[in-house]
Order: structure tokens, then sequence, then C-alpha cells
């Protein structure tokens, strides 16, 4: 991995999506965006609905590119797909005619590596996330919490310098959560991809990140930035009895409620229903 340059670095980013009717105005999701995420850190990004944080993740893979500024990996511009960096989504995305051990080998075997090295790698993340019993299970014979564990492994066993997480515990309960939390917080430690993280979740936010970056109501601006000084590892099951967790949490909070409360403010000559 190389520290000669940021893992991902956001230089006056601006994104506009044109509307589908001809004659409605482009719809600008950022508005320069600047911002780097360093080789082995962890960084939130957090902030109300629809302000551009997963639009951020879509630019770093390639997905989609910005209408003004630079957006690189690795020091190299983003001008295509980017099939360097691993993305994991809400949705577990396995692929139902593959067995849990087949989903994880399935980044490797498109690399090439032999079958031998593939099932090595695959079984020794299986173990670690507690699968371990379940390697010939097929997605449907699997619950939400093993599903969504097999598609972490998936994107880390190739390890990647760069990992993209759009709310990735977004659809699980909330015991199943705080077990993937801490779950993640281990298998990141292992190998340390610099990870950008989509969440609406700050405690999460607090519990796994470095850094945590505030985004304004669309179009997405950067508020402010967080430094998390809290000593890893971790405790994600007692995360709120850390020293120093609450003061974080109410800054964070009053940010996110001031955009929300923004969001709601009547316009100047508005009448109030």
């Amino acid at each position: 991995m190389s520290t000669s340059a940021p893992a991902v670095r956001f230089q006056s980013v601006y994104k506009a999506f044109i509307a589908r009717e001809r004659a409605a105005q482009p719809i600008l999701a950022l508005e320069d965006i600047s911002f780097v995420a360093n080789p082995g850190e962890f960084v939130s990004l957090v902030g109300p609905s629809g302000c551009g944080k997963s639009t951020c993740l879509n630019l770093v893979a390639g997905l989609t590119a910005p209408s003004a500024g630079l957006v690189e990996h690795q020091g190299a511009r983003v001008s295509g797909v980017n099939t360097k960096v691993g993305y994991i989504t809400q949705d577990d995305n396995l692929l139902p005619w593959r067995s849990l051990v087949g989903n994880v080998e399935l980044g490797l075997e498109f690399r090439g590596v032999p079958a031998p090295e593939r099932r090595r790698r695959a079984r020794e993340l299986i173990d670690v996330v507690g699968l371990i019993g379940f390697e010939h299970h097929y997605p449907h014979e699997l619950s939400g919490g093993m599903r969504k564990r097999a598609s972490i492994v998936r994107t880390l066993v190739y390890d990647t310098d760069v990992v993209l997480m759009d709310e990735p515990f977004g659809p699980l309960d909330a015991q199943t959560r705080v077990i993937l939390q801490a779950e993640l917080q281990n298998l990141w430690q292992r190998s340390r991809p610099s990870v950008l993280f989509v969440t609406h979740d700050l405690v999460e936010a607090i519990a796994l990140s470095d850094r945590i970056i505030v985004f304004t109501n669309r179009p997405g601006t950067i508020k402010r930035e967080y430094r998390v000084d809290l000593p890893r590892p971790r405790d994600i099951f007692h995360i709120h009895e850390t020293p120093g967790f609450s003061d974080l949490y109410d800054a964070l909070w009053a940010d996110i409620r001031a955009e929300i409360g923004a969001a709601h403010a009547p316009v100047a000559g508005e009448r109030i229903a």
C-alpha cells in the first residue's frame, strides 16, 4: 500500500444530476467537496438524507463522474469504473447459485488466484466471522446477518486498499448490527484498508471511525470534521461508557439537528399550514 499519496482525495468536487424532464433544472448534489482519506484510515460520512454521501462513494468507484473537480484513488484520477476498490452496499448481493464459500472466493477467482489458495483465504476469513460449518450453505439458507458477514469478507478477502461501505448494516436488527460492528472492527484491524463508511447512525460512526465528516443539506458541502480519539481496539458493546464518547456524540448530533431543522424551515414568505 502506497503512503506517498492519500488513498482517496476529493478536490473541489461538484456533482449535478440532470433531471429526466427536459425543462427541469439540474439537481446539484455536491458542492465544492474537498477531503482526503489517508492509508489505513477509517472515515465515516454522516449527514441528512439526500446530502450526497453515497454519491461520494459512487465517484470513488467510478460509477459516476464529477461535474467539476477531481477525485483520485492512490494519486491517480478516477476516470472510469474503478475495479481496484471494494464496495459493500446495504444489499448483500450474494450470487444465489453459489455457496457461501463460493461467494467469498468470487473476487479471488476473477483475479486468477489458484483454487487451493483462494479456498484457504476464504476459509480463514469465514472462520474469523464465525461461519465455519456454513461454507456449503446457499444464501437462501443463511440469516440476514450471515449473508452480511459473507458480503463483507468477500470484499476484504482480496486485500483491496480502499473499501467503500454504504450503510452496510442498515437493514439489520439492533443486536445484529452491534455484533457485526465489532466483527468489522476486528477484520479492518487485520489489514487496515482505508474505509469510506456512509451511515446515519452516529453511535456506529463513533465506534468505528478515526475521523467523521459531517455533510450539510443538499447541495452537500462539508460542514465539519471530527477526529475520533477514543483508544483502539474499542469495546463496541460498551462504547457509550468510553470517556469522550458523550461529548463527541452531542457535538455531532447538534450539527445534524441544525441541518435537519434548516431543511424543514419555512422559506421567506411561505405560509405555515
